[in-house]
């Protein structure tokens, strides 16, 4: 009798993964590929804007990448805050003054749990832009990020823009791993825009109106909480404006950024992207996480009973054959879209590590703090 409810319910979980990511690959779909236009010029202004802290060794390929944007430098403006940084990132940031990068340092007396917060909103009470780009600092765009992000702005009307985040130079196979999971990441986010239904983002390609950020009483609501200034402030956004959300589904549009290089620096990432999901108002968005983590747990118990009943190991090959094919169906289009398809030889080792990662993470990230830049937070 238990051995029918568990083989049920791992055999109903299976079909509803299957499903989702099934639906979730037509979201994508939806989305048309966007060209930034070159023919005629771009009028909006914009202030591009990054919080740092402790990033003297990526702080200058950063702001040279954006000071290079194929972009009339008369319509945007570069906004940098430093976050207490205990090393050289206020001098380089300053070093750039004369080109145009203002620098903005972040000094806060009483303790904050959320110091980025606190730093981009600093940032765009100074902005003079109408669009707000945020990026982080640690990362690299090509000539026509700006471009991409602000034609298909101007076209559409959009509130909010999300864009494509992308691991570049891995060094490893565990960064290879890590490349091909952010890609999932990156393209769930982009489907749930697909359906109107939007989950997720990244903060380090994120665009916004700066009068819908006041509009919405910027991050307040959220601002107890130390992570959370992309997704949570989506959330607010897609309560409002639930059509006013767009995805720049455009190549000169991606960011790049570096995979963690170690297992720990990697679990302390996800646990802060996890810690988000306690302060879902999205019931929703909420069910869908759980389900997901549910169906997770029943591989993980199936692999575990198959050791002593063989009729487990049925019902345990039929869903991880499902959570691979249905994930190999998602991937297709995305690591086509950015000309990585090798990294779908790493499907099948990197979906049955997804089964410990997800439970633990699903645990991990909505108890107690973490560890981040330096800090212990939550």
């Amino acid at each position: 009798m238990v051995a029918q409810i568990i083989s049920w319910i791992t055999a109903v979980l299976s079909i509803y993964y299957i499903y989702i990511l099934l639906y979730l690959r037509k979201g994508w779909q939806k989305i048309p590929i966007h060209t930034p236009y070159t023919s005629k010029d771009v009028k909006t202004k914009v202030s591009v804007l990054i919080a740092a802290r402790n990033e003297a060794d990526n702080i200058s390929k950063t702001i040279e990448a954006v000071i290079a944007q194929n972009y009339p430098k008369e319509l945007f403006e570069l906004i940098v805050v430093d976050d207490h940084s205990t090393d050289n990132t206020s001098l380089i940031i300053a070093s750039y003054a004369d080109r145009g990068v203002r620098l903005i340092q972040l000094n806060e007396r009483e303790k904050l749990n959320s110091y980025k917060k606190k730093a981009i909103s600093k940032a765009i009470a100074v902005a003079k832009g109408e669009l707000m780009v945020a990026t982080d600092a640690d990362c690299y765009m090509g000539d026509n990020w700006l471009r991409s992000i602000v034609t298909l702005y101007e076209q559409k009307g959009y509130k909010l823009i999300s864009s494509p985040v992308l691991y570049y130079q891995e060094k490893n196979y565990f960064e290879r791993l890590q490349a091909l999971e952010f890609l999932y990441l990156i393209g769930l986010g982009a489907a749930s825009i697909g359906i109107n239904k939007p989950s997720t983002c990244n903060g380090a390609n994120l665009a916004y109106r700066r009068d819908v950020f006041y509009e919405l009483g910027g991050f307040q609501g959220i601002d107890d909480l130390a992570s959370g200034d992309d997704e949570l402030f989506l959330h607010k956004v897609a309560e409002k404006y639930p059509a006013g959300i767009g995805f720049c589904k455009a190549r000169e549009a991606v960011v790049f950024t570096e995979a963690k290089e170690n297992l720990r620096a990697f679990i302390r990432q996800r646990k802060r992207w996890a810690s988000k999901s306690t302060r879902y108002k999205n019931k929703a968005i909420v069910v869908l996480g759980v389900s997901i983590w549910l169906f997770n747990v029943m591989i993980l118990l199936n692999a575990i009973l198959s050791l002593f009943f063989h009729e487990f190991g049925y019902i345990l090959l039929f869903s991880l054959f499902a959570k691979i094919g249905v994930e190999l169906l998602f991937l297709l289009p995305l690591t086509g879209f950015v000309n990585r398809k090798k990294l779908l030889f790493n499907l099948p080792l990197l979906s049955m590590l997804h089964v410990l990662y997800i439970i633990y993470i699903g645990i991990a990230g909505n108890t107690g703090k973490y560890y981040w830049k330096g800090r212990m937070v939550k």
